[in-house]
């Protein structure tokens, strides 16, 4: 049998992998589990925005350390607010309410993984317009943290090699996405690109109408103003009758 003449050395120059010292142990124990999340997405080198999901880099556990991470901070911000929460029934446990209205509820489109969402071929090769909507849709604007509460319609032209989606699961995309503080502007964005990864249909758009309390409730405090916007995939930004179809259609819903 022959011997690798190369293989005593690479054995002995081998480091061998030894466990975490007590230390180490103690200092990931201690540091901020806000850290540990920021230090993972930072060594992949992936962006963290406001309106970025991060689930793949939250570690089983993590969520109920986040929460009791962010109630401290809250708490923090209602004593800097001079808001007695020590004597003051009403607010006693509000730094661990709104940590968990943020966490699982309002912002929960960053910190979960896309629901899953079950496809099916085109057996019966359609290929004509489909309009799904509206769609009530609730977001927070990511400058002011105020509600943004509107309304989504979404138009597919499938083709023969298309996937389809059972009409639930278009709320729950919807719902998914809107779900983080963001502006409408990239949220329909956002809509419309993961829509168009999961069908790859023919065309695909998407439009949105929404109140903003950042204008109702603060600033101008203008009760009437919508924002409108929209984005066009495929066939709807090619053809102008087809778009025109799927534009007068959902003023009739």
């Amino acid at each position: 049998m022959s011997i690798d003449p190369h293989a005593k050395a690479v054995t002995e120059s081998a480091t061998p992998v030894s466990p975490p010292s007590p230390t180490q142990v103690s200092m990931q124990a201690t540091t901020p589990v806000s850290v540990r999340i920021r230090e993972r997405i930072k060594l992949a080198k992936i962006r963290y925005h406001a309106n970025d999901n991060i689930a793949k880099f939250i570690e089983p556990g993590e969520l109920n350390e986040l929460l009791a991470e962010v109630e401290g901070k809250l708490k923090g911000v209602l004593e800097s607010l001079v808001i007695d929460t020590e004597s003051d029934h009403n607010t006693q446990d509000t730094g661990r309410r709104v940590a968990k209205m943020y966490l699982n509820e309002l912002f929960k489109g960053r910190y979960l993984p896309m629901p899953e969402v079950t496809e099916f071929p085109n057996a019966s090769h359609l290929n004509e317009l489909m309009i799904i909507g509206p769609i009530t849709v609730r977001s927070s604007c990511s400058h002011h943290l105020c509600p943004i509460i509107g309304k989504v319609w979404i138009g597919v032209m499938p083709n023969e090699h298309s996937n389809l989606i059972g009409l639930s699961k278009y709320a729950r995309i919807a719902d998914w996405i809107m779900s983080r503080p963001q502006i409408q502007e990239e949220a329909v964005v956002q809509l419309a690109d993961a829509l168009q990864e999961k069908m790859q249909p023919d065309g695909l758009a998407v439009v949105m109408e929404a109140d903003h309390f950042c204008m109702h409730w603060r600033g101008v405090k203008d009760m009437d103003a919508k924002m409108i916007n929209s984005v066009m995939h495929g066939s709807f930004l090619k053809d102008p009758n087809l778009r025109r179809e799927f534009l007068s259609l959902i003023k009739k819903s």
